[in-house]
């Protein structure tokens, strides 16, 4: 299923309608939105930093986690009035305008300092 992020909010909303009875309040969903960026945190330390998986680690989805703050961040900004596809287009077009060339210029970024 391909969608736009504008699809992405609609499938979101009519999914609560359907089955979440109504959407959890704004705080009780950042709190959420919280938990799950930790689930993702936790799982690309054990993968990619020095932690090794327990036991119960060993079976985590990260595409399921990257899906699951997905999900609540599209709650968020269908509860509070934002429209993801105008928000991400103008955050774009200031990330390019401010940083057109400032990661460039980054000495940190270039294949010379690579660790």
């Amino acid at each position: 299923m391909n969608l736009t992020i504008e699809q992405a909010q609609e499938v979101v909303d009519q999914w609560i309608k359907d089955n979440g009875v109504r959407y959890f309040n704004e705080l009780t969903n950042m709190a959420v939105l919280m938990e799950e960026v930790g689930e993702v945190a936790r799982i690309i330390s054990r993968k990619y930093g020095e932690q090794s998986f327990k036991k119960s680690d060993e079976k985590v989805d990260l595409a399921d986690e990257f899906a699951d703050v997905l999900f609540v961040l599209i709650c968020l900004a269908n509860q509070t009035g934002v429209d993801l596809t105008e928000a991400f287009k103008r955050n774009i077009e200031k990330k390019t305008k401010r940083d057109h060339q400032r990661h460039k210029n980054n000495p940190k970024l270039t294949d010379n300092n690579k660790t």
